[in-house]
């Protein structure tokens, strides 16, 4: 997350706040960090926490009470947090991975009997809104949701984005809009709806075979819908639908209405209507726009489910994609390799180098998040971004993490390589062996269908349990199809709960990424992309296993051989076979030497 431009400092910006908070009668004041769609990534229109607080971390609440200012983020961002927000007043809060809503807990206990706390309820979910008005009712507290104080003290607040609207069009696309919405209506009806909501970005984005740049590495554009019956309407900014497109729409049944019209929209269902909303994505201060007379069903988005499970054509697709992506990725490092000891490398020079790799591959469209290159003790920050302030140089001993992904016409990708620089230490191998062994214990597992994902969870994380080691996040997320790099509803984490929406099925992607951070030391990750492909069935039923889909060398000179078995070993040897036959074709010279260097059998 990109800090949005200001002249104010954070003291000065919360200062407002409890002034705009004293007028309106709040004793504290709830920011969280997303948008009215409940993004991971909000455009910066919606970048209110980063914004008042100064931590640009993509997750993280912040709290403002008369005496007090707080911001409670998970592990993944302690350090980045401790640092950005020194000297700001701002209290750092630690909250673990399971704690989500610690926060309310403190508002519960802080906020007076019979008090009242704000929050604007247009980027709360109705199911967020629910969990806190329960917990302050308990205090006879009361919630107002009606309040967007940053549009009374964020003067320089960035407005819409305004970036055109484009198609994902053929041979990308697997199914028509006309047979999407087919699908989603024939699904909102079995769950006894007429209406459907939809406000997720990709959700909708992936309905209309749509695309655009509104949000920085995911390309989606800011959105609302409401299908019906027998049409649906697509609520846009002014502007962002060319006539062709529009035109290209209506024959589909779409109409392009005015993204400001949207709640209007909700205002005038008729009687007896029956919607369908996402409660988990769906804005809380959105929802109340809907007449009391219409029947609101609950349930998960049909497309979120829909677009989860990748077509034979968009695997296709994204196979080729991964061939791309490896070949960049080997290009770069036969390059790192050379240059090394030779001329000046940063971890920006990294993200340079890397990027310009993949902006030369057929396909490249954009990065699909900030690369992270950690050397060292940056390794050890799982979620880090090097900056001027904080750009290493890679030089003498050391590890050297880089998490980078690219937006392709015919899918996303999202890698980790751990490399060394020098010779790595026997510690340093231990830990890098026993991630890849946590690695290749679920690229290998079946599994039973419909198994929810977060029970898969433990394969990865027992060798390094055995040997008395965890990591703080998750193993596994789901990742979408020129889409966005985290993608629902299946999240491989014991901290995630385990309902029958993660359940996984054939089609899905998820990553595989267990890492060891030694904090002030060295970071490890090992991340492959992998496809929920169909193993076996017999009289105890359906089972399942991952394809792996990246391709790219793990380097072997950082692993100790003893510590791996011999199935261990011939799955390496396997994988760097097939690495090696399928990114060869792509590349010659430097590249490719680098590339049979580093597929050798171990």
């Amino acid at each position: 997350m990109s800090l949005p431009p200001t002249t104010i400092p954070v003291l000065e910006r919360i200062a407002q706040l409890r002034a705009a908070m004293r007028r309106e009668g709040l004793d504290a004041y709830l920011v969280p960090s997303t948008d009215p769609h409940l993004s991971e990534y909000p455009p910066m229109r919606w970048q209110s926490r980063a914004w008042l607080s100064g931590f640009t971390g993509s997750a993280g609440t912040l709290v403002v009470s008369a005496d007090f200012a707080g911001v409670w983020v998970d592990s993944r961002y302690w350090s980045q947090a401790s640092t950005q927000l020194a000297g700001s007043g701002i209290e750092l809060i630690k909250i673990g991975p399971s704690q989500a809503q610690a926060h309310c807990d403190w508002l519960t206990t802080q906020t007076p009997m019979g008090g009242v706390v704000g929050v604007d309820g247009q980027v709360l979910s109705v199911v967020a809104a629910a969990t806190l008005q329960t917990a302050l009712s308990a205090r006879q507290i009361t919630l107002r949701t009606d309040l967007d104080l940053l549009e009374e003290i964020w003067q320089e607040r960035p407005s819409l984005p305004s970036a055109e609207v484009f198609e994902h069009p053929a041979p990308y696309i697997s199914m028509t809009r006309a047979d999407k919405l087919a699908c989603v209506r024939a699904q909102s009806r079995a769950r006894g709806a007429d209406w459907h909501w939809v406000s997720t970005l990709d959700d909708i984005a992936w309905l209309f075979n749509l695309r655009g740049s509104d949000v920085s590495y995911n390309p989606v554009f800011v959105a609302y819908a409401l299908i019906g019956p027998s049409s649906a309407t697509l609520f846009v900014a002014s502007g962002k639908v060319s006539l062709a497109l529009q035109r290209a729409l209506a024959a589909d049944g779409i109409v392009v209405g005015p993204y400001e019209q949207a709640a209007e929209a909700l205002a005038g269902l008729p009687l007896g209507a029956k919607l369908l909303i996402d409660p988990r994505r769906s804005n809380y201060q959105m929802l109340k726009s809907a007449p009391a007379h219409v029947g609101v069903i609950e349930a998960i988005n049909p497309s979120t489910l829909l677009k989860a499970r990748k077509s034979e054509l968009e695997i296709t697709q994204i196979r080729a994609t991964m061939e791309q992506d490896g070949a960049a990725l080997c290009e770069f490092f036969a390059w790192f390799e050379q240059a090394l000891g030779h001329e000046t490398i940063t971890e920006l020079t990294i993200d340079e180098r890397l990027s310009a790799a993949r902006a030369r591959r057929p396909g490249f469209v954009t990065l699909s998040f900030s690369t992270i290159a950690g050397f060292n003790a940056h390794g050890a920050m799982p979620h880090y971004c090097a900056s001027e302030a904080s750009n290493a140089e890679i030089v003498g001993q050391g590890l050297l993490l880089i998490d980078s992904g690219g937006q392709y016409w015919g899918g996303t990708t999202d890698i980790t390589r751990v490399v060394p620089v020098g010779i790595p230490s026997a510690a340093q191998k231990r830990d890098f062996t026993l991630v890849l062994k946590g690695m290749m214990a679920l690229s290998r597992a079946r599994f039973p269908r419909l198994i929810r994902a977060p029970m898969l969870d433990a394969i990865a994380r027992a060798p390094l349990w055995a040997a008395g080691v965890d990591y703080g996040h998750g193993t596994g997320h789901g990742v979408g199809y020129f889409l966005n790099v985290h993608e629902g509803p299946h999240s491989i984490s014991h901290y995630a709960a385990a309902n029958p929406t993660t359940a996984l099925e054939p089609g899905m992607i998820s990553s595989i990424e267990p890492g060891i951070y030694r904090p002030g030391q060295w970071g490890i990750r090992i991340e492959n992309l992998v496809v929920v492909r169909p193993a076996q069935s017999n009289e105890f039923g359906e089972f399942l296993e991952f394809e792996t889909l990246t391709l790219c060398p793990i380097d072997t000179r950082c692993i100790e051989p003893s510590l791996l078995d011999a199935d261990e070993i011939t799955w390496l040897n396997d994988y760097h076979q097939r690495v090696q036959a399928r990114l060869a074709p792509h590349l010659s010279g430097a590249a490719r030497e680098w590339l049979n260097a580093r597929t050798g059998s171990l």
